[in-house]
C-alpha cells in the first residue's frame, strides 16, 4: 500500500503536511465528491434563540398575514409574509390594527412587541405588487388603501409600550413602522433606510417630522434625499435604535427590556408616553395626554366627590380638598 502526502494549507495552526495511505486519499476524494459542501463558518446565519414559550392567541387563527402571540405579560405581533420580506398590503395592516387593539385592551398584556417573521426582514414597507394608480394599495376587492397611517397613529396612542424587534431589513414604510414604536432593539444584521423617492413615494408626515425629532434634521434629510441604507451600528450611532445585539440574542434582549418595563408602574408609563407624543402630535397628542390626566383625576376622592354629589342630588363639598401651590 503506497503512501501520499496530503497538504493542509488552511489549518488554523499553519501549513502542515500529513502522510496518509493511498486508499485513505481515495476515500477522502470520494467523500468530497458525494457530500454537500459545508459553507464557511462566517456564512452560517445564526438563528434567533427563542426566549419565551409563545402561545398563539385565539384571534390569530383568523389572520392570514400576521401572528398574534402571548407569553408572560408580553404580546408579540409578527408580520408573517417572509416570502415578501414582510412587506405589508392592506390586509396585513388591517390585521395589525386588530391585533394591536386586542393587545391594548387585554389586561394581561403590559408590553407589545412588533417584529417580522424570520431573520431577513422586519418589514420592507408597502407591497409594490398591489400598489395601484388610484392613490393607494389595493385590497382583494380592488379598494385602494393607505391604512398604514392609521396603524402608525394607533401605535403612538396605545397606552402600553410598543417595542420594535428588528432583524434584517427595516426599509421604506417598514422603517417608519419601527420609528413610531417606543423602543427599537436591533440585531446586528439589521439594515435601515427610506426608499420612497426611488419608487415614487414619500412620507412627509411622521416619516419625516418624527425622524427629524429623533435623529436631527440633517440626518433625516440625508436618509430621505439619498435613499441609502444604514447598518445597525450606524443606526445606533445616530440614535435611530436603542441597542444592537447579535442576531441570535435578539429575542432574549428584547424580552429583557420588556421584563424591565413590566416591573414599573403602568400608569406612569402610560402618562410619560403620552407626554412624549404630545410634543409631536399637536392638539391630538395634547388631547391624548389630557384624556389620560382626566382618567387619573377620576380615580381621586376629589373627582369622585363631584360625581357622587350629582348622583345623590346634593351640592358637592370640595372644601376638604387642599388648594395646592
Amino acid at each position: 500500500m503506497g503512501m501520499e502526502v496530503l497538504s493542509l494549507p488552511d489549518h488554523p495552526a499553519g501549513r502542515r503536511a500529513t502522510v496518509l495511505p493511498s486508499v485513505a486519499i481515495g476515500i477522502w476524494s470520494l467523500a468530497a465528491a458525494i457530500l454537500p459542501a459545508v459553507p464557511p463558518a462566517e456564512e452560517i446565519v445564526p438563528m434567533i434563540r427563542p426566549a419565551l414559550d409563545w402561545q398563539a392567541r385565539a384571534a390569530s387563527q383568523a389572520y392570514s398575514d400576521i401572528r398574534y402571540e402571548f407569553a408572560e405579560g408580553i404580546a408579540r405581533i409578527v408580520i408573517n409574509r417572509p416570502e415578501r420580506r414582510n412587506a405589508f398590503r392592506p390586509e396585513t395592516v388591517a390585521q395589525l390594527i386588530d391585533a394591536t387593539h386586542l393587545a391594548q385592551f387585554d389586561p394581561q398584556v403590559g408590553v407589545i412587541v412588533l417584529c417580522g417573521a424570520g431573520h431577513e426582514a422586519f418589514c420592507s414597507g408597502g407591497d409594490q405588487t398591489v400598489r395601484g394608480d388610484d392613490g393607494g394599495y389595493h385590497d382583494e376587492s380592488g379598494m385602494p388603501h393607505l391604512n398604514v397611517l392609521d396603524l402608525q397613529m394607533q401605535i403612538r396612542r396605545c397606552p402600553k409600550p410598543v417595542v420594535a424587534m428588528v432583524a434584517g431589513y427595516a426599509i421604506g414604510g417598514g422603517h417608519v413602522l419601527h420609528l413610531v414604536c417606543d423602543l427599537t432593539i436591533a440585531a446586528d444584521n439589521a439594515r435601515f433606510g427610506q426608499t420612497g423617492p426611488r419608487v415614487g413615494s414619500f412620507d412627509a408626515g411622521l416619516g419625516a417630522g418624527l425622524m427629524a425629532r429623533t435623529i436631527g434634521m440633517k440626518r433625516a434629510k440625508e436618509i430621505w434625499l439619498l435613499c441609502r441604507q444604514y447598518d445597525a451600528a450606524s443606526a445606533l450611532a445616530m440614535g435611530l435604535v436603542n441597542t444592537v445585539v447579535p442576531l441570535a440574542e435578539l429575542e432574549e434582549e428584547t424580552v429583557r427590556w420588556c421584563r424591565d418595563m413590566l416591573k414599573l408602574s403602568p400608569m406612569a408609563l402610560r402618562m410619560i408616553k403620552a407626554g412624549f407624543n404630545a410634543d409631536t402630535d399637536g392638539l391630538a397628542g395634547i388631547q391624548e395626554l389630557a384624556g389620560n390626566a382626566t382618567g387619573l383625576f377620576y380615580m381621586t376622592e376629589e373627582g369622585q366627590e363631584g360625581r357622587n354629589a350629582w348622583l345623590e342630588k346634593r351640592a358637592p363639598d370640595f372644601t376638604k380638598y387642599r388648594r395646592r401651590p
